[in-house]
Parts: C-alpha cells; structure tokens; sequence
C-alpha cells in the first residue's frame, strides 16, 4: 500500500492510464478480429476496406505505447499480404 501522497498519486495516475490502454487494446483487437473475418469469408472487396480502418488504428495503438513499433509493422504486413492473397 502507498505510503507517501505522492505514492498515492501515482497509483490513481495508473489505474486511470491502464483504463485508457485497456479501451485502446480492445478497441484495436476488434478492428483486427473483423478484417480476420473478412478475410475468412473471401471477400476482397470488404477486406480491403476493413484494412483500410484497421492500418491506422494499429499504428497509433503502436505510437501509444499499446504495441512494440516492430509488432504493429509486422501484424500490417501480414494482414496486407493475406488481402492481397485474396484475388490470386
């Protein structure tokens, strides 16, 4: 248990930023979960857009700190591939 006011602080500054990473995440986890889906079901047209939705929030969850840079960089390239797949 904190001690110090200061201690107290940092745990209410904590549990708050841990809310806020928690919407983040999930919010990014859903975006992905329905391009997997889109790309399931075979339907370029519909993958391609949701792709188009799900790079942005990817990268700024990457720029937030929610994701490793290099993890948000590979899970994009993988997925692009994987539409790009989808006409072949």
């Amino acid at each position: 248990m904190a001690n110090t006011s200061s201690a107290k602080k940092a745990t209410r500054k904590m549990a708050r930023k841990t809310a806020v990473n928690k919407s983040r995440r999930t919010n990014m986890k859903s975006n992905l979960r329905t391009l997997e889906e889109a790309i399931a079901a075979g339907d370029k047209t519909a993958a391609e857009a949701v792709f188009k939705t799900v790079q942005p929030v990817v990268m700024k969850s990457a720029s937030k700190g929610i994701i490793h840079k290099n993890t948000a960089s590979r899970k994009i390239s993988r997925l692009s591939a994987r539409v790009k797949a989808l006409g072949a």
